[in-house]
């Protein structure tokens, strides 16, 4: 054992074992860390755009910052058109959302596609993976191809993903942060395809504090008010968070969790002010 295992176990043995949470501080804490869908307006507004894209068979883009929502966003929608099949065929499945990997090539492109179809990817060369992916997209009856992280596809990729919507005449939506502008504006026949864009914004004023109050009614849920909407409150969460979702539902359940475990029935500013500050 090295000289750091020792006082490493020096030190535990000094300070006792940490101790358990009883069984209703327990349940609490899971409830708290499980994720909840909150339907918020500017997801409702995304869908709306999303759906005229998709009947129109038009492309465009979603460009927000990180941590805005916008993949749970677009995530959602996928889960509001349901796929079906009839037996015999193969299964229609309207909303097709693939995430892809880092430096995404065209092979990497459409294995992703294929696979999220649930098809096998077969080995072969870049224009017959291409050629199944598009056999496949076509017989899955698919309107709309959702690509989140779409600033992850290499620059030569990006017109493979243009010859989707030309040949098969459906809505092709990127998804990114500004750097997906910046990477499709290098072609200008790729820009033109993708022209149209939602800008899927942080959120601010009264939107903000609307969100603050959903989050605490219907995620926190703790048995006392912890009035996260008044002044002060909204005035720290909205210093931490800059307005992003992801950061508000992150430091919320955090705070939720440390109130509890210090024996608070709801979250106190000087609770609030010590999560929000690790944030900042």
């Amino acid at each position: 054992m090295t000289k750091t295992n020792n006082e490493a176990q020096a030190v535990a043995q000094q300070l006792g074992d940490i101790p358990l949470n009883d069984e209703r501080l327990q349940a609490e804490i899971q409830r708290l860390n499980r994720k909840n869908f909150i339907p918020l307006e500017q997801v409702k507004m995304l869908h709306d755009w999303l759906e005229g894209k998709r009947q129109s068979r038009q492309s465009g883009r979603v460009v927000g910052e990180s941590r805005t929502g916008k993949t749970m966003g677009c995530d959602a929608y996928r889960l509001r058109h349901k796929p079906h099949q009839e037996a015999g065929k193969p299964p229609i499945i309207p909303v097709a959302y693939i995430q892809i990997p880092q430096e995404c090539g065209s092979k990497e492109l459409f294995g992703v596609i294929i696979e999220h179809l649930k098809y096998q990817v077969t080995k072969g060369t870049v224009a017959e993976i291409r050629d199944r992916a598009l056999r496949v997209l076509k017989g899955c009856g698919v309107e709309m191809l959702i690509i989140d992280e779409a600033d992850r596809l290499k620059p030569k990729t990006f017109a493979e993903v243009r010859d989707i919507f030309d040949k098969l005449e459906i809505a092709v939506i990127l998804v990114g942060t500004d750097r997906l502008d910046a990477a499709i504006k290098r072609d200008e026949q790729v820009y033109n395809r993708f022209r149209a864009c939602h800008r899927f914004g942080k959120l601010s004023g009264e939107d903000f504090k609307r969100t603050v109050e959903i989050w605490e009614k219907q995620v926190l849920r703790l048995s006392v008010a912890s009035n996260l909407s008044s002044k002060t409150m909204l005035k720290t969460l909205g210093e931490a968070t800059g307005g992003y979702v992801g950061l508000l539902d992150m430091i919320l359940r955090e705070a939720g969790i440390r109130a509890l475990r210090k024996g608070l029935q709801k979250i106190d500013l000087e609770t609030l002010k010590e999560v929000s500050g690790e944030y900042k």
